[in-house]
């Protein structure tokens, strides 16, 4: 009934308003109707619940800290030699987990888009095991990205399934499975205390949320993005992305709002990454006499592009105002990260607790910044290496000798395994996990990895690598011993190698899950050049399901 009402009065106002002014102002609806449906309030304090007053004595499992940026590209941190603008971002602080930990020279995520990678991370499992094959994206939010003509410069179109909206699942119950037992269960039934800040996306409704999910407390936002602060904020710096479908929904339409063990939304203080480091800072002090797990999920530096003035202002080498909001942003989330690293060694906290971070894909090719997954090709949203590959380092003083170098691939699977053999835990035995401990030598047999969303798909057996797709309709195959940035494509030349990769492929998707939801957008993704570059005949691309 109440959507009715909603339907109708909206009716009622293109009516008033007449048809030309409902055009131009329809994308600012959705955000009109989720504020009046789910009201934010003002900002109040939060207070994390306290452990004992004093340690208990003896054996004290180690602490676990997670840290997952969000869209932060293989070249965005200057561990590598490069970083943001040729390397005026330097990232110390998300450096130094690798300095005085352990890096990986291969670090893979599970996915190219968040959801799916989320998911992965936070069960061991790859996520087509159980029906979360795409991003969760709301339909309204689907339809908007994808309409328009057929683009007057020759690129192929975005596509909408409006097929598929029918018997669609609502969009608050696309994520994982209640079924499912994640890391912070496992780890809460050992005795830890488990919080979650930040991004979640792994579903809204209730039996969905964090506190559903084993998370003694949560603090953060469900969907799939967040303003940083509202857009007129004084000593904050916008930078839009006018050749982005997907920005222009963003800024008129994502709340500048926080959520507390699911209650009602209400505004966070200041710039949300600042925001998540703070509360991140308050959660481990009251928190430093029992084991915790903390799932830091900072939302930086996805968009839209909000940066503070003074991180802007110390920027200035760098020109282009949009590469410069996006290098501020990263040089906040680092100077978070090491606020976080800090409160560690005060609390007394560091030689017992492991830290890993790692990002959920690559960088994405909408923010029209060329390098950021430099030297590999590809973005977000696709499976080449640089939509994959994602730095991926571990730091437990004591345990981990400091400057360890592997080679890898680690993968997001492996975070699962890895933080319950930290904790001395067993894994379940009831379902298959894909992940295997980063903190035990590595297997002596070159790893298997799998990708999939829809018709695009990869694996990577030992050195080699195959991906497929529909759209187009072709096959590209890596020797990435030899060429590790994928140039030379070798599909033609080693038939009977992609008949056996597809193969693998074959019986992966044999042990899939049909989708709980279908992907209803498909875009191109260019290989080579980010979205705001003209597109040219011969340019590769790869259609994306989401």
């Amino acid at each position: 009934m109440r959507k009715r009402w909603i339907v109708l009065g909206f009716t009622v106002l293109a009516a008033l308003l007449g048809y030309g002014a409902y055009q131009r102002y329809k994308l600012y609806l959705p955000g009109i109707i989720s504020r009046w449906r789910d009201p934010i309030a003002a900002n109040h304090p939060v207070t994390w619940s306290a452990g004992p007053k004093q340690p208990s004595v003896g054996h004290r499992p180690p602490n676990i800290v997670l840290i997952l940026a969000d869209d932060l590209g293989h070249n965005d941190i200057s561990f590598y030699g490069g970083g943001v603008a040729h390397g005026a971002v330097p990232t110390p602080a998300i450096d130094s987990i690798a300095r005085e930990g352990a890096s990986f020279a291969i670090g893979y995520a599970a996915n190219a888009t968040c959801s799916p990678s989320r998911a992965a991370i936070l069960t061991g499992r790859y996520p087509t095991r159980f029906g979360f094959e795409f991003t969760a994206v709301p339909v309204g939010f689907a339809r908007a990205v994808s309409r328009g003509e057929r683009p007057a410069d020759g690129r192929p179109p975005v596509l909408f399934h409006e097929e598929r909206t029918q018997g669609l699942i609502d969009y608050p119950q696309m994520g994982v499975p209640p079924s499912e037992r994640t890391l912070a269960e496992l780890l809460k039934d050992a005795g830890y205390h488990t919080m979650q800040i930040g991004k979640w996306h792994l579903g809204e409704a209730k039996q969905l949320q964090p506190r559903a999910q084993g998370f003694d407390e949560s603090l953060g936002f469900l969907a799939g993005g967040g303003m940083y602060a509202p857009e007129d904020t004084p000593g904050i710096v916008n930078a839009k992305l006018p050749w982005d479908p997907i920005d222009r929904y963003l800024w008129p339409n994502l709340p500048y709002a926080v959520q507390w063990n699911g209650g009602q939304r209400f505004a966070p203080k200041g710039h949300l990454t600042d925001y998540f480091t703070d509360q991140a800072v308050a959660a481990i002090k009251a928190n430093r006499n029992r084991p915790f797990f903390l799932y830091l999920a900072y939302n930086a530096p996805h968009t839209p592009l909000q940066a503070t003035r003074a991180d802007y202002d110390a920027l200035a080498r760098i020109k282009d105002p949009v590469q410069r909001v996006y290098g501020a942003m990263i040089r906040q989330l680092d100077s978070g990260i090491g606020r976080v690293l800090s409160t560690l060694k005060e609390q007394g906290l560091d030689d017992n607790t492991l830290v890993i971070f790692t990002s959920d894909n690559g960088a994405a090719w909408y923010t029209g910044i060329p390098d950021s997954n430099a030297p590999f090709r590809g973005y977000k949203a696709t499976y080449f290496e640089g939509g994959l590959r994602v730095p991926f380092f571990l730091r437990w003083p004591g345990r981990i000798v400091p400057g360890t170098r592997l080679p890898g691939p680690a993968h997001h699977l492996d975070i699962f395994a890895t933080a319950a053999a930290a904790a001395g835990l067993a894994l379940p035995t009831d379902r298959p996990l894909d992940g295997t401990s980063l903190l035990a030598p590595a297997p002596a047999s070159p790893r298997t990895l799998f990708w999939r969303s829809g018709e695009t798909k990869a694996v990577r057996a030992g050195d080699w690598k195959l991906q497929i797709a529909a759209r187009p309709n072709k096959a590209w195959l890596y020797d990435l011993a030899h060429d590790p940035t994928e140039r030379r494509n070798l599909a033609s030349a080693h038939p009977a190698r992609v008949a056996a990769l597809r193969e693998l492929i074959a019986a992966h998707d044999r042990e899939a899950k049909k989708p709980l939801w279908p992907a209803l957008v498909e875009a191109p993704v260019r290989i080579d050049v980010p979205l705001n570059a003209p597109w040219k005949p011969g340019q590769e691309y790869v259609y994306w399901s989401n």
